[in-house]
Parts: structure tokens; C-alpha cells; sequence
């Protein structure tokens, strides 16, 4: 996890350079600060922080993983890396709901939003409890 929260170390100053630096050249350029762009770097740089200390954080309690080593080998990462779904319909219906529930909230339209939401819900549900096949049944039973 060390690569990852330097990785977002770096994004992260560069986003507080950038929020500096704009917020500096549109006061310098139009005699004041345009607040749109320089708040969204603040929150981008923000997010990026919090992601960057969540894997640092994880990272001191973990032992080190072959990408985080400079002598580890390709087959040091060989094994079972866990389970990919092979095909699923639910993304689709998740974007879907997604975009209903957007359009809901675009066009302010109470009840769309509503029914937007609820299928999110639904589709985000059936994303995640999709193998999901109830307790084990020992052979007793």
C-alpha cells in the first residue's frame, strides 16, 4: 500500500499548488478570486488526501506486498487473487437507475427522483448480494 498513498501524495500537493495558484492568477487577472474552480481543486485535493491517508494508514498494518518491495520477484504475487464476476446485467441497471434518479433531480420532479432512488437502491443490492446463495446446508440437513 505504500505505492498507492504516495501516489496520492503527489496528486494531493499538486492539487493544493493548483488551488493556490488558481485562486491567485483569477484575482490577479480578474481582481477577484473565482471561487467555482478554486473550492473545486480545494475538494478534489481534499478527497485525494483522504484516500492517500486511508492507504497509508492501511499500509502500517499490513505486512509489505510484492509491489511494495524493490527485490521482490514476478512470482512473488502468484497465487489466487480472488473472484471476478464472469458477466453481470446489474451494472447496466444500476447506471440506469442512476440516470433516472439524475433526471429526477435535473428536471426537480419529486417523484422521479423517488423512483430513481429506489431502484438504486435495488440495483445497488442486487450488485452486491448477486452470489449471494443464503447459508451453507451440511449434508445432514
Amino acid at each position: 500500500m505504500k505505492t498507492e498513498y504516495r501516489i496520492f501524495g503527489v496528486v494531493t500537493a499538486f492539487l493544493y499548488v493548483a488551488c493556490v495558484v488558481y485562486a491567485w492568477w483569477t484575482w490577479g487577472d480578474l481582481g477577484r478570486v473565482e471561487w467555482i474552480g478554486t473550492v473545486a481543486l480545494l475538494l478534489s485535493a481534499l478527497l485525494t488526501s483522504m484516500c492517500g491517508g486511508f492507504f497509508w494508514f492501511v499500509s502500517r498494518r499490513i505486512d509489505l506486498r510484492p509491489e511494495d518491495r524493490p527485490d521482490a520477484e514476478v512470482s512473488d504475487g502468484a497465487g489466487e487473487v480472488g473472484f471476478f464476476s464472469p458477466g453481470s446485467y446489474w451494472p447496466f441497471g444500476l447506471a440506469a437507475a442512476a440516470t433516472v434518479a439524475g433526471l429526477g433531480l435535473v428536471f426537480w420532479m419529486w417523484w422521479l427522483l423517488a423512483a430513481g432512488m429506489i431502484a438504486v437502491t435495488a440495483a445497488t443490492c442486487g450488485l452486491l448480494f448477486e452470489y449471494y446463495t443464503g447459508t451453507r446446508r451440511t449434508a445432514e440437513h
